[in-house]
């Protein structure tokens, strides 16, 4: 699988988060993103339990507008 970069938060600095990536995979369409590790107590109590090869990252709803984006340019061509 290979990743390739779409975008990241503006507000955010040169090596800063939230990033949005999208992969190659043929069987289904998925990114990857590269956010800010959620440690708060209470949100995670509100999750749930979280497998160990799991994390809750949190990203502003502009990295979700760029994986919608995203989308529909992949079927526009299609």
């Amino acid at each position: 699988m290979r990743a390739r970069f779409l975008g990241k938060d503006p507000q955010s600095g040169k090596d800063g988060s939230p990033t949005l990536f999208a992969t190659d995979r043929e069987d289904r369409a998925s990114y990857l993103v590269q956010g800010w590790r959620v440690t708060d107590a209470s949100a995670l109590q509100d999750v749930g339990d979280i497998p160990a090869h799991e994390t809750i990252v949190e990203i502003p709803a502009e990295i979700i507008d760029l994986a919608i984006r995203h989308r529909q340019e992949q079927e526009d061509r299609s």
